[in-house]
Formats: structure tokens, sequence, C-alpha cells
């Protein structure tokens, strides 16, 4: 059995897939995912889990380089917004770098997505609880 924090097998075996620059996306429960990525669907109900408790696993087992997110989080979803920022600070500081953040418009996230490796969907219910993770390499 697995020893680390991140125990579902479909996320663990994309992860452990990742090469340099290579996305993953982490969303909302109703953000459209694109038939031909992965689906990785691990909402249970409304809120649960939520997208921040879904990125905080996500990131103890992945090494991330930069981060993208729909513009529009920034006033439409701005407590979420600043919490993600923080959540990302903190990570760099734990992996000794500065992951860069960028806005796109949602349209063009959701075009993103067909790019991503993965869409892992979280049982979030609020607007533009969405990322885009790009790996970093870990030397």
């Amino acid at each position: 059995m697995k020893k680390g924090v991140l125990l579902n097998a479909d996320v663990s075996a994309v992860v452990s897939r990742l090469g340099h620059t290579d996305q993953i996306a982490i969303c909302d429960a109703g953000l459209p995912i694109p038939a031909a990525t992965q689906r990785i669907d691990l909402a249970l109900t409304q809120g649960v889990p939520t997208f921040l408790q879904v990125v905080g696993v996500v990131t103890q087992e992945m090494q991330v380089e930069s981060a993208i997110l729909a513009e529009e989080i920034v006033k439409h979803n701005p407590q979420l917004h600043h919490a993600l920022l923080a959540q990302l600070t903190e990570l760099g500081q734990h992996q000794g770098n500065t992951i860069s953040v960028s806005y796109i418009s949602h349209s063009a996230f959701k075009a993103q997505t067909e790019h991503s490796r993965a869409v892992i969907r979280s049982g979030e219910c609020s607007p533009y609880a969405n990322v885009i993770l790009c790996a970093g390499v870990t030397f």
C-alpha cells in the first residue's frame, strides 16, 4: 500500500507521469472537461472535496513551476483567489522556488485544458475555482 499522502490511484499515476512543463488542471464541479482529456472525478457532493483540499494534496507530490488561472477569479471569487495565491506561495517556499502565476480569460482557460494530461474535478461550487498547474523539475 502507498505510504504517501496521495492515495487516489488515478491522480497518483498522472502525477508520476508528468514531465517538465506538462500540465494538470484542477477544477470546480462545473468546468466543462474536453472529451479527449483524462477526467479524474473526485466530486462527491457540493463542496466535497474542496478545490483547495485537492490542490493541497496534489501539490504535495507534484513539483510546480507555474500556475494558470482564469482572470475572472480576481473579481468573482476574491477570497478563494487570495487563499490559492497564499497556498502557491507557501508551496514555492517549500519547494525552494517561486511559482509564477499567469491569468487568461475563462474561455481561453477552458481551451487550455485540452493540453492538460488530466483534469481533476473537485466538489467545489464557487465561481472560477480552477487552476492549471505546470510541472517543474526537482533538480
